[in-house]
């Protein structure tokens, strides 16, 4: 019970939530987080488990690679990141910094893809 209020504050949160738009550099920065540490299990195409896991969940409501989604925000994002997810792990500050994550958050928040 206490998990899903968190759940449900954290994406009421992110919902409320406008970032202010990431310049190129720091989305540059964010695709190279996403690229080191999220890449090897939710990049497009087979043999991805994060992506084979979300389409599985989503089907063909939502795109199951995180780089095409149009719903993440940079709090959903954070809150995965360091909370972990059925089988995701979380990652701690000393494996994805504080800056890294919120470069993170901006890159899979973009908009105008």
């Amino acid at each position: 019970m206490r998990l899903a209020l968190v759940v449900a504050a954290v994406l009421m949160a992110s919902c409320a939530a406008s970032a202010a738009p990431a310049d190129s550099a720091a989305l540059e920065h964010g695709r190279a987080v996403f690229q080191t540490w999220c890449a090897p299990c939710h990049a497009a195409g087979p043999g991805h488990p994060g992506t084979q896991a979300l389409q599985a969940k989503y089907g063909a409501a939502k795109p199951d690679a995180l780089e095409q989604r149009r719903d993440l925000t940079p709090v959903l994002v954070g809150f995965y990141v360091r909370h972990g997810v059925t089988v995701m792990p979380f990652f701690r500050k000393t494996e994805i910094s504080d800056e890294d994550l919120a470069a993170l958050g901006a890159y899979l928040s973009r908009k105008g893809r």
